[in-house]
């Protein structure tokens, strides 16, 4: 048996075992680890639920994702309908600057545009339409920008790394390029080095953060 043989049945099996995906209508094709994945949905959400079904497969290297979303009839809405729907989920969304974000409709598909201070916000406006009923697609070309200069950015970081006490915050470095953070030093287990990360995470404008940490054996 072929290791792509293998590995399409794998993710054919945790498709089929994810709930909130009809495994029947999508197919998924495998060579040299790349996982296609084809079919129909009826949501956009559902698109999302197998890619990371797929992703949680062990030996995936990549997804090429062709699953297209097609709504019933009954659940076709006019594009100014989902803006107006739009609209509200994202007013209603706590935590996001309303004012600064902007979106698109065309045939279903959600345009995301504008600014944001954190990269938790952009996720957060993806996450407040996917779900709504009629869209197909989110393109979410949201900036994340800080009014914040890098050293202050830095000196947050570094505050947030001394306020964990789970942490020995003399032993990681922060280097900030723009919205780039690198970390670097050393830590004694996997879950210091998680908490880094989410502390770069949190501080505004980070658009990329990598993670150079070491952990002592």
């Amino acid at each position: 048996m072929s290791s792509d043989y293998a590995l399409k049945q794998d993710v054919l099996e945790e498709l089929d075992f994810e709930p909130s995906v009809d495994a029947a209508h999508i197919g998924v094709n495998v060579s040299g680890g790349v996982v296609t994945l084809t079919g129909f949905v009826s949501s956009y959400a559902e698109k999302l639920a197998a890619e990371r079904a797929a992703r949680r497969v062990k030996g995936v290297k990549a997804i090429a994702e062709e699953i297209e979303v097609r709504l019933p009839s009954d659940k076709k809405l006019a594009d100014d309908q989902i803006a107006a729907r739009a609209i509200d989920v994202i007013r209603w969304r706590v935590g996001l600057p309303e004012n600064r974000i902007q979106l698109k409709v065309e045939k279903g598909m959600v345009t995301l545009s504008g600014e944001v201070d954190y990269q938790f916000q952009k996720h957060d406006a993806q996450a407040a339409v996917h779900n709504l009923t009629g869209v197909t697609a989110v393109i979410n070309e949201l900036r994340v920008a800080s009014p914040l200069q890098v050293s202050q950015v830095k000196d947050k970081i570094e505050n947030a790394l001394r306020r964990s006490a789970e942490l020995d915050a003399s032993q990681i470095t922060v280097q900030v390029d723009g919205g780039k953070v690198t970390l670097g030093g050393k830590v004694r287990a996997w879950f210091e080095r998680g908490l880094a990360e989410q502390a770069a995470w949190a501080a505004p404008g980070v658009t990329e953060v990598s993670d150079h940490i070491q952990v002592e054996p």
